[in-house]
């Protein structure tokens, strides 16, 4: 029995398998769905696909350092792209992801290129300029978007069986532990280390033969796709979408989700979404007198107060905070057996 126990204290330490072990317990809110009101489980649900987003916006602001307000414009490609491919052109799930992928290596391409010739807060007004851009062609393009009207989707189909909310649900699940593990080996592959570099002194990153163009570009293409596949979970989940949804107020929430958790750690990606987008969906929309017109913009004053303590006191974010609590106890620990020894 100590074996098994210290095999599995020896696999958890690993941060493949605590990804593979959080996807299991998250499994469990599908599984007792029927304990769960309907207003929690979507909300749990919209918040994990918003943590899909913002671990490719880690990658782009956390290791790439460039920074973008255009984040709820590819979202919103991923659900049109859904509408479009699955009830317009009766096109399988599977060829719907691909479709969405293709678009989102194009967009980000365009984006990326962009940003070979500007950086800093140039960049964000910017990107943040054609994601405006976006939006109103999303308005006006009715046949694929609704207008300003919305669309509403069909269920998603899986191997010729339609997709509950509770199944549905699962995907979104499965999705996020893929999107964390993948996570995990591009901030520890070439790419991420040449990120970094770039990050930190792009002439010094190109004294050493690192390519900046070519790392940008994939940056931001990288995070493109994370954010329409995204889009596309959330209109396979949610069923509408509508162009004014998907304006700089998302945008703003995800790169608050990523600041405030911490852009460099994937477990403060998850942290910073669930404060800022659980939070929202679960407390301030969750209950009832916290919904009147009083209290409706209360979540952006909980964000911005949080962004700003955060952003003054822990730069690395709150997992920063919780590294610098853990680092003391084991200083503690150590202190007190030194203590007992003599």
């Amino acid at each position: 029995m100590k074996n098994i126990m210290t095999i599995l204290k020896q696999k958890l330490k690993n941060p493949l398998y605590q990804f593979i072990g959080f996807g299991f317990l998250l499994l469990l809110i599908p599984i007792f769905s029927s304990f769960i009101s309907v207003t929690i489980l979507d909300a749990f649900a919209k918040t994990l696909i918003f943590f899909i987003v913002a671990l490719g916006f880690a990658l782009l602001i956390g290791y790439g350092g460039l920074a973008s307000l255009g984040t709820s414009s590819f979202i919103a490609i991923g659900t049109f792209v859904t509408y479009a491919a699955l009830d317009e052109f009766n096109l399988p799930f599977i060829l719907t992801l691909v479709l969405g992928i293709v678009i989102a290596l194009l967009v980000g391409s365009i984006f990326g290129i962009v940003s070979l010739r500007i950086e800093g807060m140039y960049l964000a007004i910017v990107t943040l300029g054609l994601s405006e851009i976006m939006i109103e062609l999303f308005k006006n393009f009715d046949d694929y978007t609704g207008g300003v009207s919305g669309t509403t989707s069909s269920a998603i189909k899986l191997f010729g069986t339609s997709l509950n909310s509770n199944q549905t649900l699962i995907l979104v699940i499965v999705s996020v532990v893929i999107a964390m593990l993948l996570t995990y080996n591009l901030i520890n592959s070439p790419m991420g280390r040449a990120l970094l570099s770039i990050k930190n002194n792009d002439s010094a990153a190109q004294a050493m033969g690192i390519s900046v163009i070519k790392y940008r570009l994939l940056a931001f293409v990288v995070s493109t796709v994370y954010a329409v596949i995204g889009g596309i979970l959330y209109m396979g989940y949610v069923r509408f979408s509508m162009g004014s949804t998907w304006g700089l107020a998302i945008s703003l929430n995800i790169l608050a989700a990523v600041v405030v958790g911490g852009a460099k750690s994937i477990w403060g990606v998850l942290l910073g979404t669930f404060m800022i987008f659980g939070l929202d969906l679960m407390v301030f929309k969750g209950i009832d007198f916290l919904k009147e017109s009083k209290w409706a913009n209360l979540s952006f004053v909980f964000s911005g107060l949080l962004i700003i303590l955060v952003t003054m006191y822990y730069p690395n974010g709150l997992v920063g905070l919780i590294n610098q609590i853990k680092f003391k106890l084991k200083k503690i620990k150590l202190e007190r057996q030194a203590g007992k020894k003599s």
